[in-house]
């Protein structure tokens, strides 16, 4: 899954499908009202389902990758809900987990294959390893983007603000300073997953609660149909064409 090139569309497509993630994740759990464990089982089931697609395709298909990145989107959620929600452990402890649960699974990656760069995934070890990371950074966001907004009392708009000059922050250092561009990837990467949760809060929960009060149904569905017309732009254009050759 080699991508040939720097593609502005890995970024800003992952910030919408992380909002998804959220709000998709509440929908089902709250207003379907299959609760956090059934909903866990489906998704899991499903993101299974896709990630086996995923890993027998020989080259980057973008519906099926951008499938398999929503969908883990979810179920990184529904992990940080299920362990806050279900088994009543704290936003800081969640955080502090599944932050040093991602910086192991970066560590063996680079202890395994000597580089963390999304242009040298081309073997399925390797994309094994990105899936875990992509994997840890939904549920790390979540937990990140449920402390600063709720937990610490800033309110969804301000810790969105917050983790998109965070991001801002990363791109002046790669372009300005010349940050090490695998290490900018990825720490604006890890920074998507809470901008977008806490985008898809504040436009979702109601207004006494700090949201706009459109729901998630409006919401993930406002998200889902842009992320579609990406897919369908990405996969009539090619314009991020990636090669996969793993054998």
């Amino acid at each position: 899954m080699q991508s040939s090139r720097d593609n502005p569309f890995l970024l800003g497509n992952k910030i919408l499908c992380t909002t998804v993630g959220e709000t998709a994740a509440d929908f089902l759990n709250v207003n379907l009202a299959l609760g956090l464990t059934y909903t866990s089982l489906v998704m899991g089931f499903l993101l299974i389902v896709a990630l086996v697609v995923q890993f027998r395709s020989k080259r980057y298909n973008p519906v099926i990758y951008w499938l398999a990145v929503v969908l883990i989107s979810i179920f990184g959620t529904l992990l940080t809900d299920n362990l806050t929600d279900n088994l009543g452990v704290s936003l800081e402890a969640t955080t502090l987990a599944f932050a040093v649960a991602l910086a192991l699974v970066f560590a063996a990656w680079h202890a395994v294959e000597r580089t963390l760069s999304i242009h040298s995934i081309y073997t399925r070890r390797r994309e094994a390893f990105y899936w875990l990371a992509i994997l840890f950074t939904f549920a790390l966001g979540t937990a990140a983007g449920d402390l600063v907004a709720e937990s610490m009392d800033l309110g969804y708009l301000v810790a969105a603000l917050i983790f998109g000059a965070s991001i801002a922050i990363v791109a002046v250092a790669y372009w300005r300073f010349k940050l090490n561009s695998v290490l900018a990837f990825w720490i604006a990467y890890i920074l998507t997953r809470p901008l977008g949760a806490s985008i898809g809060d504040y436009l979702s929960q109601p207004v006494d609660a700090g949201g706009l009060g459109l729901g998630t149904i409006i919401t993930s569905g406002l998200f889902l149909v842009t992320i579609l017309a990406c897919v369908v732009y990405l996969d009539l254009t090619k314009v991020d064409e990636m090669v996969c050759d793993l054998g």
